[in-house]
């Protein structure tokens, strides 16, 4: 099962780590293993790694309304999203 690591910036990292959105979204695709970071050098740069079964999915989902809503509530910058794949 791949692992991914996932950065971005957000508008209130508080919230962002606080936030359910996370499981709520992910886990439903069979993700596993979150974990949160956050940028001690970038006062609103976090990210996030978990353990992915399906990336397919994962990029489709990442393409949907839900996606978007999800990432919306949670305050982050989609423009600033960078994901990258376990090698």
């Amino acid at each position: 099962m791949p692992t991914i690591l996932a950065y971005h910036d957000v508008k209130d990292v508080k919230h962002w780590l606080t936030s359910p959105r996370r499981k709520e979204v992910f886990e439903p695709l069979g993700c596993t293993n979150i974990r949160t970071f956050v940028d001690p050098q970038a006062s609103n740069r976090v990210g996030l790694v978990m353990d992915v079964p399906d990336m397919g999915r994962l990029e489709e989902f990442m393409k949907s309304k839900e996606a978007a809503d999800a990432m919306e509530y949670d305050g982050v910058l989609p423009e600033t999203l960078v994901i990258l794949t376990q090698s």
